[in-house]
């Protein structure tokens, strides 16, 4: 199949801005894995004027796909994990052309996990799981159940992920799998909501419960990144937690996250007065407990 494809990437390969070219074969058990298609090229650039190009091909009765992404793409897929196939690629895919050892570093790098990454990937995972279950809770509390199981189902998934990044583990896209060896109470947890044969709402009221003692026993890590950043300076206008690079990830999830804090009393409220009577800015700082 390399052979049949070799026209499609060699001209690629030849040009200064290619950095790295995969093939991807599909295997007869994992499909997904090339989204049905019989193989993909994953081409690497530094730059393009599109972070992403697709292209689609037909060949002796079988089909292929070419990505050609950016490294700056890449590099924030595998930061927010919001495009799980490509840590499969990078892992599975035969390297075909490897300009000054790119792949071959990046590799290494995913392999070893080094802890400044996984902390920023963990606060990330916690963010949302903050989101999640807090937006469920809202959900029960207003008897919207189904909406609320939805909810919960995502937040276990984010406190899997979390715990799967704490043990220096990538979450693939058989994360439960995954958790089953490496966190088993969290498995059990996941399994009894989608499994047990009491109400719904009797599951949610249990599983709200077991939450917040694992939310509470993972929140250290999980804001480990966030407390860092907001050490740098003694307190921060909420825009110039968005406006920080290392902030900016969190998104929507950020406001949510820190409210969180604050009611746990992780992160405390400096006001600061305005022109307006009876008016204040509102300023965030970690909690002296915590200094």
């Amino acid at each position: 199949m390399e052979d049949i494809l070799r026209p499609l990437y060699q001209e690629r390969a030849s040009q200064s801005n290619t950095i790295g070219v995969l093939i991807i074969e599909k295997r007869h058990n994992a499909i997904t894995a090339t989204d049905t298609f019989d193989a993909v090229l994953l081409i690497i650039v530094k730059e393009a004027r599109q972070p992403v190009f697709v292209k689609h091909y037909t060949y002796q009765g079988k089909k292929a796909a070419m990505h050609i992404i950016t490294e700056k793409q890449l590099n924030e897929w595998l930061l927010l994990g919001n495009n799980k196939t490509i840590f499969g690629w990078l892992y599975d895919g035969k390297v075909i052309f490897d300009r000054n050892e790119y792949i071959a570093n990046l590799k290494m790098e995913l392999r070893e996990f080094p802890f400044y990454g996984r902390k920023i990937k963990m606060g990330l995972e916690f963010a949302k799981l903050i989101r999640r279950y807090t937006d469920g809770k809202a959900f029960f509390d207003n008897f919207h159940y189904m909406d609320a199981y939805n909810h919960v189902v995502h937040s276990l998934h984010h406190l899997a992920r979390l715990a799967l990044i704490d043990n220096g583990i990538h979450p693939e896209v058989t994360v439960w799998h995954q958790v089953k060896q490496i966190e088993p109470e969290i498995y059990k947890f996941y399994q009894e909501l989608i499994t047990s044969e009491e109400t719904l709402e009797k599951r949610l009221e249990l599983l709200f419960l077991a939450s917040e003692f694992l939310i509470h026993s993972r929140t250290r890590i999980g804001i480990t990144h966030l407390i860092e950043v907001l050490q740098e300076k003694e307190y921060w206008s909420f825009n110039e937690l968005i406006e920080h690079t290392e902030l900016s990830a969190y998104s929507v999830d950020l406001g949510l996250l820190i409210e969180y804090l604050i009611d746990k009393g992780i992160i405390e409220v400096v006001n600061v007065e305005t022109k307006g009577k009876g008016i204040y800015h509102r300023y965030y700082s970690v909690a002296e407990k915590l200094l």
